[in-house]
């Protein structure tokens, strides 16, 4: 495949993006990948990249502001309102190029990304499809899976650190991932050790996020969204998931006039890579073929 260096702005601030093209295939389809809570754009995609390339689908990686490679300060704030912008400028800016067909393209997003697309699909009737691997509900979904401790801590430290957003100081970190018994934005059994899978060895991630991510989490509510959605949505439901409520993320699906839903025998992190990746990929390449090449077929 080829790979393309293609930033694009969002609000006036630089979004670091990779674009990666089939060989030999005039203006193919593109999927638009949105990752998960602050997660830098290389954090364990690629395998969905290669698979989706082999199909003559392209792929546009993003890092959201503040994270990554990306531009933005403070740094490593997590504001959903914010990742839609700049998923939306990303659809903007694929639909100027002219390496793509801009009439398919396609959403895929994990984890709070997940409840990225499905919000940013209710806005745009023109996306042709959206995957919605184990997405967020909403700040009260999320809740039933923390303690009591861990709720009053977020609490504390987001409206402290939101203070200071508004006096203009400089922010009040917490830890995106520990393990359990240590306060940490996501401290299950599987946290640390599943999200450090995808991070790996070369990267420029800090363990952190500005604690006002935690008050802007839990008013986001994509799942309030759901019923807007035009597209084919397949959304990816985790039996095992510590972090997202299994039986809310099928409710959502129900919310969805055209949804598909897939139940995996896995935990939130289980699916990027090993037995699980390899049972459920064919699902990800079957739904984007019917939806996203059947104007080639």
């Amino acid at each position: 495949m080829k790979t393309i260096k293609t930033d694009f702005n969002s609000k006036g601030v630089r979004c670091d993006g990779d674009l990666f093209l089939p060989e030999g295939v005039k203006q193919p389809p593109v999927v638009i990948m949105a990752h998960g809570l602050a997660a830098q754009k290389n954090f364990g995609l690629m395998p969905y990249v290669e698979r989706f390339v082999k199909k003559n689908i392209a792929v546009l990686l993003f890092d959201y502001r503040t994270f990554g490679k990306s531009d933005g300060t403070p740094r490593q704030v997590v504001d959903p309102s914010c990742h839609i912008e700049d998923l939306k400028a990303a659809i903007a800016h694929v639909r100027t190029m002219n390496e793509l067909d801009s009439s398919r393209i396609a959403l895929w997003g994990t984890s709070l990304g997940g409840g990225h697309v499905i919000a940013t699909a209710a806005d745009d009737k023109d996306i042709s499809a959206v995957i919605a691997q184990v997405p967020y509900i909403s700040g009260i979904s999320s809740m039933k899976l923390k303690s009591l401790s861990d709720i009053l801590k977020s609490t504390v430290y987001g409206c402290y650190d939101t203070f200071r957003s508004a006096l203009g100081l400089s922010p009040h970190y917490s830890p995106v991932i520990a393990h359990p018994g240590t306060f940490a934005s996501m401290n299950s059994a599987e946290s640390y050790d599943g999200y450090m899978s995808l991070v790996g060895d070369d990267s420029i991630w800090e363990n952190k996020l500005a604690s006002r991510s935690f008050m802007k989490m839990a008013f986001y509510n994509p799942a309030g969204k759901a019923k807007k959605v035009k597209a084919p949505v397949l959304i990816f439901a985790a039996k095992n998931d510590s972090l997202i409520p299994v039986d809310d993320t099928i409710k959502l699906a129900g919310k969805i006039r055209k949804s598909e839903l897939v139940v995996m025998d896995s935990s939130h992190f289980g699916t990027y890579s090993g037995d699980n990746f390899i049972k459920y990929i064919d699902s990800h390449i079957d739904f984007l073929a019917r939806h996203l090449l059947r104007l080639m077929l």
